[in-house]
């Protein structure tokens, strides 16, 4: 039998900001595979918080239509349908006009 030990409910994780400059809070963050928002503003070096559920208003290119449901990407601090060398960020749940620039996205 393995063991699971609890740790956290996992709406957030524990981030050291291993760049070299500040995270400031609501900033996205790319995880590889994933991202995160830094809840509150993060030092370099230190520990904080990012949310890793939830549904934020993010910005977005403004040439691409999005509809409820697909999957979207952040590349270059901004949502987008396309992805090559884009980290994924979870899925569109509000559609969103080829000319819009803010995406509404749910992160997971």
């Amino acid at each position: 039998m393995t063991q699971a030990i609890y740790v956290q409910r996992g709406e957030t994780i524990d981030y050291i900001n291993s760049t070299s400059v500040i995270v400031a809070a609501g900033e996205v963050v790319a995880l590889g595979t994933r991202v995160g928002v830094a809840a509150t503003e993060i030092p370099v070096g230190a520990k904080g918080a990012l949310n890793v559920m939830g549904v934020y208003d993010l910005p977005a290119l403004g040439t691409e239509a999005l509809t409820v449901g697909q999957a979207v990407y952040f590349k270059d601090g901004k949502i987008q349908a396309t992805v090559t060398d884009a980290v994924p960020a979870g899925w569109i749940v509000e559609p969103k006009t080829q000319t819009g620039t803010v995406a509404r996205v749910k992160i997971d």
